[in-house]
């Protein structure tokens, strides 16, 4: 049984920053891609990053780029995402999500395994 557990959502000023985390089980995800995703009120479920199975490739969407940084610990099966300079339109639930592969490029279709979501509220 594949689970993929996030934590570290919360509520943050805007210029704040936080760090979510994904533990993952079930499988030897060292064999996977790990990213994130987001979904705001209303809106589609976007791309946010992904890192590549050896976390020496990684991958963000442009609106990221320069404030967020994804990493993984492949012996605790865990991936990270740190966000600083968190601005209100970062509000969203934030899912952890896993797929196979080499290049670390996710779509959510491509997407294998999901978790269950973290509400990350970034406040003006």
């Amino acid at each position: 049984q594949v689970q993929l557990v996030e934590s570290g959502g919360g509520l943050v000023q805007a210029g704040g920053s936080l760090r979510l985390s994904c533990a993952a089980s079930g499988r030897t995800f060292s064999n996977y891609i790990m990213g994130w995703f987001r979904q705001a009120p209303g809106k589609e479920r976007e791309f946010v990053a992904a890192i590549g199975r050896s976390g020496r490739t990684t991958n963000y969407t442009d609106s990221v780029k320069g404030r967020f940084t994804i990493s993984r610990d492949n012996a605790k099966n865990t991936v990270y995402l740190q966000m600083n300079s968190l601005k209100p339109e970062d509000t969203a639930v934030y899912y952890c999500a896993v797929r196979s592969g080499v290049i670390p490029k996710m779509t959510t279709t491509s997407v294998d395994y999901w978790g269950q979501g973290t509400q990350v509220t970034v406040s003006s």
